[in-house]
């Protein structure tokens, strides 16, 4: 017999979805049979790249794809995505916290604009969309954090990236205590590098060099962190929680 992850009737709120790692993730979702909430902050072109996966999700599903703006690290703005998205769907079984941004510079060099600008995106707007998004989420639900091989390997440049994501860790084994009596799992996911356009804009000689660090010798695709994201979502994974999982090609620098 077959194992098939099925998702039919669940619902999933992806935040920062409209490209890279939360596209593939609302796709991956989608096909599992979710309906797809996704995020993104109407900055540049997120709102445009949104509505197009939209009309892509529900030309396969009618009515099974809602756009919701709204900038994670603005609390009142998550607390109004969250009210939108009970309106439309009466709760979410699933959040999906991938939301986050770059701002590298040597700490020497970096501004107090670009430390609280990333602590900002990347560690508080996961508090903001864990502490509003539980008020909506049914028992037995799933919340999956975005970390990083950067709070793990300490990359030159990135103290404030690392500093938020290592807290995004901290943070996931602690939420899984607090809402196990509702059945809920709280996993965290720490990609190695993945080929997104963010990854793109690593120095071709800093990439080789990586590269180096990396048994399987690739780097990750998309769909490498939506299928550990699906699998933590799902019945296979009922007695995980409070774990970090590293999708990294097996990097030990």
């Amino acid at each position: 017999m077959s194992i098939e992850i099925n998702l039919q009737g669940k619902v999933a709120l992806v935040t920062g979805s409209s490209q890279g790692i939360g596209a593939q993730m609302a796709r991956t979702f989608h096909r599992a049979g979710a309906s797809v909430v996704l995020n993104h902050p109407d900055q540049g072109r997120t709102a445009e790249d949104a509505k197009i996966l939209c009309s892509e999700l529900n030309a396969h599903r009618p009515q099974s794809a809602l756009v919701v703006a709204g900038n994670v690290a603005d609390p009142e703005a998550v607390r109004a995505m969250m009210k939108e998205v009970s309106d439309q769907y009466k709760g979410i079984d699933f959040l999906i916290n991938n939301a986050a941004i770059i701002r590298d510079r040597t700490l020497a060099k970096m501004t107090i604009e670009e430390w609280e600008a990333v602590i900002d995106v990347n560690l508080s707007g996961v508090f903001h969309c864990c502490k509003f998004g539980l008020e909506i989420m049914n028992d037995g639900g799933t919340i999956v954090s975005l970390g990083s091989i950067a709070a793990i390997q300490g990359f030159y440049g990135q103290a404030n990236y690392a500093a938020a994501k290592a807290g995004v860790i901290a943070m996931t084994r602690v939420i899984s205590r607090e809402v196990a009596r509702r059945g809920i799992r709280a996993n965290a996911i720490a990609p190695g590098v993945i080929e997104t356009s963010m990854a793109a804009t690593i120095p071709e000689h800093v990439r080789t060099e990586m590269l180096k660090n990396v048994p399987l010798a690739r780097f990750g695709e998309t769909a490498d962190v939506a299928n550990v994201a699906l699998f933590l979502c799902s019945s296979l994974a009922a007695y995980v929680t409070g774990q970090t999982i590293e999708v990294n090609g097996g990097w030990r620098g």
